[in-house]
């Protein structure tokens, strides 16, 4: 805490925010979620003392939901043998052990995915099991129209950059689509996690097609309220033009699913292109945020490329449940497209160009105003990196504090520690989700919040908390 900004926090005490809604509405969803799941797996089973876990972790998550429904105090987490148990405690004694409808919302958010952590981790049956892995390899089935686009997209693009035909071009005229194709990769990139499931509690099969595919893309351009793609390029192609012999990008993932696929999408266009030399991703170490890739999510899409016609034509039980008929073949073209992906992205991870890096920080319930101080040496990394892009919502959060900025306070003043002089260029790509949000010209929030769902003067922001508008905010903490 010594280390947060002095500017007040987001607060679940006030009703105004979508920290109390998340946690009167959303939280309690969630939890049931996870409850039903694990009863799945109980039944699943025929192992007696993987039923008699699962029913005590089933107890542990009621207990959850039951303090968290009648606002009680938050209780100390129980040691489960992980370094950050201690971190957490001694926060939440030192908030004076606080109540469930009266704690900062990025504290408690944490807290209550590490709890359900815990859960699995003090059991021995249980031990790695995803409580949200059926829900996220399900989102990226269902994603499948707007896979297909993209693979074929990508497969067209990397064959062009492979077979020298972009090299037919001038320099001049090269750099311009180099330009074009990093704006639409990222842009792809940003609108990926329209399928947060921590938030779209309710998404339905259809729902989930409409939020993807390039038209939707295309409509939500002129929803990208602060757009500093170009000066992120620029950073890339000036260490290009070095020759630097290793140019490194790191992203810090948010979602599994459709979403960890563009930001694959991306990254194999980095490498293809030559605007990185690496890319490292970094997953979170435990389920979190119902949708964050964990290691085994970069297994599963892998898995699912390398087999897409059984994986797009198979039944779920799920899919038999609600008696959806199978879905239709591939056909050989797509079929094709998408191996041609699976061939490149683990190609890609063999040679050591696509790296995987789960940092336990990344769950530590604290902001990114923490990293150079509690953190030092996962900081000195990334300072190694040409850019450092975190995707998402609760990234953004992270890295803003969660605090209660005037919106029109600049980006780099709300990032803090990893602003200016920080050895580390940032890149935010982020759908807007929650309260917070900064780097906005002046009078851009009042104008927002007079339209039409955007919180008028009830003193909320809710235009903030669809996901319909979205910043690309860049900070150059080398310069």
């Amino acid at each position: 805490m010594e280390y947060d900004t002095k500017t007040p926090l987001y607060n679940t005490s006030d009703k105004t925010s979508f920290a109390y809604i998340s946690a009167k509405d959303r939280w309690p969803v969630i939890i049931t979620q996870g409850i039903d799941d694990v009863h799945r797996g109980i039944i699943a089973s025929d192992d007696a003392e993987t039923q008699k876990q699962g029913k005590q972790i089933v107890e542990g998550m009621a207990k959850l939901k039951y303090e968290l429904q009648h606002d009680r105090q938050l209780t100390p987490l129980e040691d489960d043998g992980e370094p950050d148990i201690a971190g957490y405690n001694k926060e939440l004694e030192q908030l004076g052990n606080p109540t469930w409808f009266d704690v900062p919302w990025l504290y408690s958010e944490c807290y209550m995915y590490r709890r359900i952590s815990t859960l699995f981790k003090r059991s021995s049956k249980w031990t790695n099991y995803d409580i949200f892995a059926r829900q996220k390899i399900s989102t990226f089935k269902s994603s499948r129209p707007a896979v297909i686009e993209l693979a074929a997209k990508y497969k067209e693009l990397v064959t062009q950059l492979e077979t020298g035909k972009s090299a037919q071009q001038t320099a001049e005229a090269k750099e311009a689509a180099d330009k074009i194709l990093f704006m639409e990769m990222s842009e792809i990139c940003l609108w990926g996690n329209a399928t947060d499931l921590s938030l779209l509690t309710n998404l339905s099969y259809e729902d989930i097609q409409k939020l993807q595919g390039s038209e939707a893309r295309k409509a939500s351009e002129k929803n990208i309220l602060v757009n500093d793609l170009e000066a992120a390029y620029e950073t890339l192609l000036a260490a290009k033009k070095a020759g630097k012999a290793e140019r490194r990008v790191d992203i810090v993932l948010d979602n599994a699913g459709f979403e960890l696929f563009v930001d694959l999408i991306l990254a194999g266009y980095l490498l293809s292109a030559g605007l990185a030399t690496n890319v490292v991703l970094h997953p979170k170490s435990i389920p979190w945020f119902v949708s964050d890739v964990i290691p085994a999510d970069f297994g599963a899409l892998l898995n699912a490329l390398a087999d897409p016609q059984a994986f797009y034509t198979s039944q779920s039980d799920d899919d038999k449940h609600a008696e959806r008929a199978p879905s239709p073949p591939l056909s050989p073209t797509q079929a094709e497209e998408l191996s041609f992906l699976f061939d490149r992205w683990s190609g890609f991870h063999a040679e050591g160009q696509l790296a995987i890096r789960p940092n336990t920080f990344w769950t530590e319930g604290g902001s990114f105003w923490r990293l150079p101080a509690t953190a030092p040496a996962l900081h000195d990394d990334l300072k190694q990196s040409e850019l450092v892009v975190f995707k998402g919502d609760l990234n953004y959060r992270k890295l803003t504090g969660d605090a209660v900025w005037d919106p029109a306070t600049p980006f780099t003043t709300a990032i803090g520690p990893l602003g200016p002089s920080s050895g580390v260029r940032v890149l935010a790509l982020r759908t807007c989700k929650a309260d917070v949000v900064v780097g906005l010209p002046e009078g851009r929030d009042e104008e927002l919040r007079q339209m039409e769902g955007g919180g008028g003067d009830s003193g909320c922001r809710k235009w903030a908390w669809s996901g319909k508008w979205a910043v690309v905010q860049f900070c150059d903490g080398k310069a």
